[in-house]
C-alpha cells in the first residue's frame, strides 16, 4: 500500500519535477542522463497510479487461456502472532481484515509477520484446465500452498528453507501443479514467512506458456551467467599476465557478485546446496557481503583512491570494515537482522563509490570515464532494486529484473575501464614518473618504429640528444631537489616546444633526447637551436642552466640501423660538450661533426 501510495504522488508531483528539470537543463551529458531516469520514473509511477483494480476477484479461466498475473486478484490477511489456522482464515471470522494489495503486486518489504492470500479461480471451459501456479520471487522461507481436491483440504508445503526436492516441481521459483474441472470455481490459500524480503509475486499458466517460458529464461539465464564465467576466466588471464591488482579484486568482484545472483534466482540453492537449505541461506548472506567488499577494493584500486584522496581511502578502508564485521555476524545473528544490514549498507556502499568515481573523473583520470558510465547504470539499478524490496516501489518486470538488466550492462562497461586501465599502466610504464614525459622504454619502442618506417619510404629522420651542462655540480651545490626542479622545468619547456609527431624523451640522468621524424638536417639543426636558446634564456628560480645538443639524421640511408643513429647522435653531444658545451653540434659523417651554433 505505501508503494502504491508513493507511486501516485510521483505522478502527482510529475508536472512540478519536470518544471525544475527544465528549469536546470544543460548541454551536459550528465544531466540527459538524469532527466532520461527522472522520465522513466515518472512514466512507471504514471503507469502504476492510474491502473485500476478489476471489480471481480475472480480470474476466469477458458479454453484460450495462455498466463495471468494474480496480483490484482488476491487478497492479503497478516497474521503477527503465527497462530492462524486454514481453519481461522476459512472461518469468516477475519474476512474484514482482509486487503487488496492492489494492481502492482504485493511486495512487503521486510515483515515478522506471516501472510495469508487468498484467491479465486474459474474454469470457464468444457474441458479440464491444467495451469500451473507460480511464485517468482524463489527466497520465501516456507511457503505453503492449500488446495481443495475432492472435497478435503491438500497441503502443499516449500520454500527455500526446506529441502529442494520436496517441491512439487524442480524448479529455482516456486511452481504448483493445479487441476481445475470444467465449470468449477476454486478458492485457494497460501501462507508466507520469511526473514528476509517478503515479495508476494504470483501467476497462473497453461503447461503449453509456462514450458515456451522456461526455455526462453534459461537461454536468458545462460547468457548472463555465461557472460559471468567468460569475465571470470578472461580477466583471471589478464591478471595472470598484467599481475595488477586490479584485476584481481575484479576477478574476486564478479565471482561473488555472480555466485550471490544466482542464490538470489534461486539456482545456488537448486544446483549447489539442495539439502542444505539453511547453509544456502547463509552462503546468500556471506556472498553479499563478499560482492560489496571486493566491489569497494575494486574501485579503489582501479580509480588509485589510495594516492588521490586520505579521505577518500578511509572512508572506504571504515566501510569495509564495517561490511566485513557484518557478513562475518551472519554466523551468530540471526539472518532477518544481517540481511537488513547488508541491505542498508547495499544503499551506503553505492553513493559512495559513485562519489569515489565522481572525483576521479573530475580529475581526468583515464579509467574513471569508463567506470562512470558503469556504476551509474548499476547503481541506478540497484537503488532501484533496495527501493522495491523495501516495499516503496511494487514488483515489475523493471523493478525485479533491473539487478540483472544494469550488472550485464555494467559487465561490459567495465571491461572497457579495464582495457583503458591496461592502457593506463602501459603508458606509466613507459613514462618518467619526475618528469611525466616519456621515458627511456618509450624512447626505444618509437626510435625504432621511426627508423623503420624511414627505411621503408625512404624519409628523413633526425635525432637530437640533449645533456644539462654541469648538472652533477648543480646537484652538489644546490642538492637534489633544486635538480629535480631543474629536471621538470625542462621536460616541460620540451613538451611545449615539441609538436606532434615530434616527441621529447628522458634518456636518463641529465640527459633527454627528442626524434623529429619526416626532418631533415637543416630543419633540424634550427629547431635544435630553437630549443638551447629558449632553455638557457628562461631562468629557473634564481638559477640559469645551459644544455648541449648533439644531432643525427638519417638521409641517403646514412645509418643501417636505428643503434648507429643512436650512436651517431650521442657522438655528437659528447663533441659539442667537449667544444665547450651550450652548443649543438651535428653528426655529418664518421667521426666528422659540423658546429652548428655557438654560444652568442
Amino acid at each position: 500500500m505505501e508503494g502504491l501510495s508513493l507511486v501516485r504522488w510521483m505522478c502527482s508531483a510529475a508536472p512540478l519535477l519536470t518544471r525544475v528539470q527544465v528549469g536546470v537543463r544543460t548541454s551536459s551529458g550528465w544531466a540527459r542522463c538524469r532527466q532520461l531516469m527522472l522520465t522513466c520514473l515518472l512514466t512507471l509511477a504514471a503507469q502504476l497510479a492510474t491502473a485500476e483494480l478489476p471489480q471481480s476477484l475472480r480470474l476466469d479461466i477458458d479454453e484460450q487461456f495462455r498466463s495471468a498475473s494474480l496480483a490484482p486478484h488476491l487478497q492479503l490477511l497478516e497474521d503477527p502472532q503465527h497462530q492462524l489456522t486454514l481453519e481461522d482464515v476459512r472461518s469468516g471470522l477475519h474476512d474484514a481484515k482482509f486487503f487488496r494489495p492492489g494492481i502492482a503486486g504485493a511486495n512487503l518489504s521486510f515483515s515478522d509477520s506471516s501472510w495469508w492470500v487468498k484467491f479465486q479461480l474459474a474454469n470457464t471451459s468444457q474441458r479440464e484446465a491444467k495451469i500451473i501456479l507460480r511464485q517468482a520471487y524463489p527466497l520465501i522461507d516456507h511457503l505453503e500452498l492449500w488446495e481443495n481436491t475432492s472435497g478435503y483440504w491438500q497441503r502443499h508445503e516449500t520454500g527455500d528453507r526446506v529441502v529442494f526436492s520436496q517441491r512439487s516441481i524442480i524448479y529455482h521459483d516456486f511452481l504448483f501443479p493445479l487441476s481445475l474441472e470444467p465449470h468449477s470455481e476454486y478458492t485457494f490459500y497460501l501462507r508466507y514467512r520469511s526473514q528476509g524480503a517478503m515479495d508476494i509475486a504470483l501467476s497462473v499458466s497453461s503447461a503449453e506458456e509456462i514450458i515456451q517460458d522456461v526455455s526462453l529464461e534459461q537461454f536468458a539465464y545462460g547468457v548472463y551467467y555465461g557472460g559471468f564465467l567468460m569475465l571470470v576466466i578472461y580477466n583471471f588471464f589478464i591478471f595472470a599476465v598484467v599481475r595488477d591488482k586490479a584485476f584481481l579484486y575484479y576477478l574476486f568482484y564478479i565471482m561473488f557478485f555472480g555466485l550471490y545472483m544466482s542464490a538470489n534466482d534461486g539456482f545456488f540453492f537448486q544446483f549447489f546446496m539442495p539439502n542444505q537449505p539453511d547453509l544456502a541461506n547463509l552462503a546468500t548472506l556471506i556472498l553479499l557481503g563478499l560482492s560489496l567488499f571486493f566491489a569497494i577494493q575494486f574501485s579503489r584500486h582501479i580509480l588509485t583512491i589510495p594516492q588521490f584522496s586520505h579521505r577518500l581511502n578511509m572512508a572506504a578502508l571504515s566501510l569495509m570494515a564495517i561490511l566485513a564485521i557484518t557478513t562475518a555476524g551472519a554466523l551468530v545473528q540471526p539472518y532477518a537482522r544481517i540481511i537488513v544490514a547488508l541491505s542498508v549498507l547495499t544503499i551506503v556502499v553505492m553513493p559512495l563509490i559513485f562519489t569515489v568515481g565522481v572525483c576521479r573523473l573530475i580529475s581526468g583520470y583515464p579509467p574513471a570515464r569508463y567506470f562512470m558510465l558503469a556504476w551509474s547504470a548499476f547503481i541506478f539499478g540497484i537503488m532501484l532494486y533496495m527501493v522495491k524490496v523495501f516495499g516503496y516501489f511494487p514488483r515489475t518486470f523493471i523493478t525485479e529484473n533491473i539487478f540483472q538488466i544494469a550488472s550485464l550492462l555494467e559487465m561490459v562497461l567495465l571491461s572497457l575501464a579495464l582495457s583503458s586501465r591496461v592502457n593506463e599502466i602501459k603508458r606509466q610504464s613507459q613514462t618518467d614518473a619526475l618528469t611525466e614525459i616519456p621515458n627511456r622504454r618509450r624512447f626505444d619502442e618509437y626510435l625504432q618504429q621511426e627508423f623503420q618506417r624511414t627505411l621503408r619510404n625512404q624519409q628523413a629522420l633526425s635525432l637530437l640528444m640533449i645533456d644539462i651542462d654541469h648538472f652533477k655540480q648543480f646537484n652538489d651545490t644546490w642538492g637534489h631537489s633544486q635538480g629535480d626542479r631543474v629536471l621538470k622545468n625542462v621536460a616541460q619547456q620540451l613538451r611545449s616546444l615539441i609538436r606532434k609527431p615530434m616527441m621529447p624523451f628522458r634518456y636518463g640522468g641529465e640527459e633527454f633526447a627528442v626524434i623529429l621524424p619526416r626532418t631533415d638536417e637543416k630543419n633540424a639543426r634550427i629547431i635544435a637551436e630553437r630549443l638551447r636558446q629558449q632553455l638557457n634564456s628562461k631562468p629557473i628560480g634564481r638559477h640559469h642552466i645551459s644544455v648541449s645538443i648533439g644531432l643525427a639524421s638519417q638521409e641517403g640511408r646514412r645509418f643501417s640501423t636505428q643503434q648507429e643513429l643512436l650512436n651517431a647522435a650521442d657522438a655528437a653531444l659528447y663533441a659539442a660538450k667537449e667544444a665547450g658545451r651550450n652548443r649543438v653540434m651535428s653528426h655529418s659523417g664518421t667521426h666528422q661533426f659540423d658546429l652548428a651554433v655557438t654560444q652568442g
